[in-house]
């Protein structure tokens, strides 16, 4: 069993930026794919960003050159770098471990994660 714990969410004007982590519990951290996932009022859960047991990244459109992903193994952390938010990025926001290092199918599925963080909530006023 993994759990995973976010923290970093709050308030903040647009324009500003915030940085989410992930902390995990298990041994094998390194071995996992992480993702970002976020979801808004009556809208369903969209992928953020996401990264692979080697460092790779993949991000969504609408985030990419705003948001970074990244991950330090020896603290068992996948952070998300929020930059540049815009009042539409408002939503609660979730991290994912993928327990077989992105090797099933796109890291941009839901499916493809195993276990799920209780989210943290980000809200970005214009």
């Amino acid at each position: 069993q993994v759990q995973l714990v976010e923290s970093g969410g709050g308030l903040v004007q647009a324009g500003g930026s915030l940085r989410l982590s992930c902390a995990a519990s298990g041994r094998t951290f390194s071995s996992y794919a992480m993702g970002w996932f976020r979801q808004a009022p009556g809208k369903d859960r969209e992928f953020v960003a996401a990264i692979n047991w080697t460092g790779s990244t993949y991000y969504a459109d609408s985030v990419k050159g705003r948001f970074t992903i990244s991950r330090d193994n020896a603290k068992n952390t996948v952070y998300l770098q929020l930059n540049s938010l815009k009042p539409e990025d408002t939503a609660v926001y979730y991290c994912a471990a993928d327990m077989y290092g992105g090797s099933r199918g796109s890291l941009m599925s839901l499916t493809s994660y195993d276990y799920w963080g209780q989210g943290t909530q980000v809200t970005v006023s214009s």
